[in-house]
């Protein structure tokens, strides 16, 4: 690790910015990380793909090379396990950086992006599309239901906050924890009253989260909105780094406070609810992500922001993969991986926290 630091800081084009070279250090292992991943996630499976075969295979998918596999395992790598990983990485990359906001705008270390409703909401549109049949008569249906739930949630929620023409992060805070606990009230009515066993099913699966139906249409519909996204928060890093200090702080330097917040709330919003509406809600990716990254990294968010979808990705495609291996060939809910590795680390982080505010 000496060495791969050492040989950051003697590159000439990363020696004259620490910026860059803090944003190199955490990448490169990542992207390395993901490469490795990537192999491993499309070799394994209830049909087993030989690695040096998987990695012909990719090769051949962008340009380099031609795929001497079967054709089986290419159809198997290129029509299945591919998208399956695109739209982990996808989802994992908007749920990495839609924390890392909500974090920095928040300030508090322990926000995620649920927590102004907008995940509760996307939840209630495909259980809608669900229960109503929509979702078998029109293959779009659930996506594009959940994302007018996430849209619909996240109106609401400033609506509610911006009652009396005053506007503010903690009337916004507590706006999102009512909404979501009534939105949650009726998805809870919505499948008791469903007679539909069936239905039933499918709505509490999808409610664990899981990317099983995954197909290339998604990631085509899910990507821009998500690479949007990510670079309204890329491009306001830096006002996002000036509006933790303080708001005064903030606009004396010359920052639209009000206008940043807002393109902020609603970027985070926006892939937040696309992650929503193709996976199903996924909790703690967006909490376990950008805090780990912040106690390597800092908490520059410039640096902050892009490692998040970096590390965001990797970390939904590890728990994908871990998902259809532990029980192969049948599968866990991602959402189940993810909640029961992330539960842990919001309880440690939560002492970790009340034992530092006690000392203070």
């Amino acid at each position: 690790m000496r060495l791969y630091l050492g040989w950051l800081r003697r590159n000439p084009v990363l020696s004259g910015s620490p910026v860059l070279l803090r944003l190199a250090g955490g990448a490169i292992p990542l992207f390395a990380v993901g490469i490795i991943l990537v192999i491993i996630a499309a070799a394994l499976g209830p049909y087993t793909i030989p690695f040096s075969h998987t990695a012909d295979i990719l090769l051949a998918q962008i340009g380099i090379g031609q795929a001497a596999a079967p054709d089986t395992e290419q159809a198997i790598v290129a029509s299945i396990r591919l998208p399956r990983i695109a739209l982990a990485l996808t989802v994992g990359a908007a749920l990495g950086v839609a924390g890392a906001v909500m974090q920095g705008l928040f300030r508090n270390p322990m926000a995620d992006p649920g927590i102004i409703g907008v995940s509760t909401g996307g939840a209630l549109g495909a259980v809608i599309a669900i229960a109503t049949g929509a979702q078998a008569a029109f293959a779009l249906a659930l996506p594009a239901m959940s994302f007018a739930g996430a849209t619909g949630a996240l109106v609401l929620v400033f609506a509610v906050a911006s009652v009396g023409g005053r506007f503010s992060m903690s009337a916004l805070l507590l706006s999102g924890v009512a909404v979501s606990a009534f939105i949650a009230a009726i998805i809870s009515a919505i499948i008791l009253f469903t007679e539909n066993l069936e239905a039933q099913r499918d709505m509490l699966f999808w409610l664990a989260g899981g990317l099983d139906a995954s197909r290339w249409s998604d990631v085509r519909l899910s990507l821009p909105f998500v690479l949007f996204g990510v670079a309204v928060a890329v491009f306001m890093a830096r006002d996002l780094n000036l509006l933790m200090v303080s708001d005064d702080e903030a606009r004396s330097l010359g920052v639209r406070v009000s206008l940043t917040r807002n393109s902020l709330l609603l970027a985070a919003s926006l892939i937040t609810g696309t992650a929503v509406a193709f996976s199903g809600t996924i909790a703690f990716v967006g909490l376990i992500v950008p805090h780990a990254l912040r106690l390597v990294t800092g908490a520059d968010h410039r640096v902050l922001v892009p490692l998040s979808a970096l590390g965001g990705g990797v970390f939904m495609l590890a728990a994908d993969t871990l998902a259809r291996m532990v029980i192969s060939p049948a599968e866990v809910s991602v959402g189940i991986i993810t909640a029961l590795v992330g539960a842990p680390f919001f309880l440690i982080l939560l002492a970790r926290n009340k034992a530092r505010a006690s000392m203070l």
